[in-house]
């Protein structure tokens, strides 16, 4: 039985059950159906079938952890942080929507991680799915790349909190360490530098609303909402240093 005829066969008995269990539950009689069904693996196909029915649920399984995988292990965390804290600073409340943000930080995400993932799947994905190295080779193989870019962001006095947590030794190289202590050190850090851009973004737009407060007070114009007359100067001045491609080009950068 080739590969072909076994996963032709696994979608058909998923189709019948699937049919079964609808009809079943609409109380509607299916002429013929089976009270139970039964599944043996007989003859050479056995463990192939039971390969390729691992490989299912091993790919269910990272779709249903790649919103994780996308935030905790890329630059993903730190890019949206700082829109979030620079859509803040300007007090333009919802401009630019979530959907925008979060679309150009993906986009972003994909150009800054782009070496990692061509590399994971020139070295590890196309020859695992060529048969030319097994499961644990291919996980070998691209935990390296990953974990390449992980440590150039992480610092050392995360890295000895989570040895400490989880009771490790150091061990003698950095590429050594546990993904256990590399992912959580690698999201702590970019949180903390994630904050440290943003506290640097707000510092102009406050002085800008400062001066702005202070005139209108000196005018006597007490009743008038600050926001409302600096928003305008904040937007001009972000357009004016062309903000957006400063910013872009400084997360990049960053992770180079």
């Amino acid at each position: 039985m080739t590969a072909t005829a076994r996963r032709i066969g696994w979608l058909v008995l998923a189709t019948m059950l699937l049919g079964g269990g609808v009809a079943a539950a609409q109380g509607v009689a299916v002429p013929g159906a089976p009270r139970s069904v039964t599944l043996t693996l007989d003859g050479s196909g056995g463990p192939a079938t039971i390969d390729v029915a691992l490989e299912i649920v091993l790919l269910m399984t990272v779709l249903s952890l790649a919103p994780a995988l996308l935030i905790l292990l890329t630059s993903f965390t730190r890019i949206v942080i700082v829109f979030g804290f620079l859509r803040q600073a300007l007090g333009t409340n919802q401009m630019p929507s979530n959907q925008i943000l979060i679309g150009l930080s993906l986009f972003l995400t994909f150009v800054i991680m782009s070496p990692v993932f061509t590399d994971i799947n020139q070295n590890a994905l196309q020859p695992y799915l060529q048969h030319d190295i097994t499961q644990g080779e291919a996980f070998h193989r691209a935990e390296g790349p990953l974990k390449a870019f992980m440590l150039k962001q992480v610092r050392e006095k995360d890295v000895g909190l989570f040895l400490e947590l989880t009771n490790r030794e150091a061990p003698a190289t950095p590429e050594e360490l546990p993904l256990l202590v590399v992912i959580p050190s690698f999201v702590i850090g970019e949180l903390k530098t994630a904050f440290q851009m943003g506290f640097v973004l707000f510092l102009p737009f406050l002085v800008l609303d400062m001066v702005v407060a202070s005139v209108l007070m000196s005018m006597g114009m007490m009743m008038l909402p600050p926001v409302m007359i600096s928003l305008p100067f904040k937007v001009l001045l972000f357009v004016l240093v062309d903000g957006w491609h400063l910013i872009v080009k400084s997360l990049v950068a960053a992770f180079e």
